[in-house]
């Protein structure tokens, strides 16, 4: 990509639990099945408490899970020459889409006063972007994205 870069945006997927708020849920989660296992040992039934430590267990894999993709990033740049959207994650990157810019659109699927869907379209390709943004949040991309576009194409001519 040569020339000035009109758009360099980097989209992250939103996680609303810190590693703080993770680790505090964790050990509620941990404290309820401890004591729900006391009172079923208590009982007498001995396999139970096995089967709570597999329930907190998942728990833990499915937000480590969570956060593992929170570090994958979508990149979208415009230039005049072209427009590439790339997936990056910290060991490894990926080009899923690379169009002129003169010929690339940006494709806008609404409902209601809602921003459902964005992609950008060429000769009947087309690669959904800024999926992990909110439907107002990918409202405003869009406008950044087509304003980027129109301006990179000014550039040319």
């Amino acid at each position: 990509m040569l020339g000035q870069t009109y758009m360099n945006a980097v989209i992250r997927p939103h996680r609303s639990l810190s590693e703080r708020g993770f680790i505090i849920l964790i050990t509620v989660v941990t404290l309820a099945n401890c004591a729900s296992a006391a009172v079923f040992v208590y009982m007498g039934a001995l396999f139970v408490p096995f089967f709570l430590g597999l329930d907190v267990l998942a728990v833990i894999v499915a937000f480590l899970v969570s956060f593992r993709s929170a570090r994958r990033i979508e990149r979208v740049q415009v230039t005049a020459r072209d427009v590439v959207v790339t997936h990056e994650a910290p060991n490894w990157s990926r080009v899923v889409w690379e169009s002129p810019t003169a010929f690339t659109r940006v494709a806008v699927d609404k409902e209601e006063d809602r921003t459902v869907g964005l992609r950008l379209a060429l000769s009947g390709r087309e690669v959904a972007v800024a999926q992990a943004l909110s439907p107002r949040e990918r409202g405003e991309f869009a406008l950044a994205l087509e304003k980027a576009i129109w301006e990179a194409r000014r550039e040319r001519n």
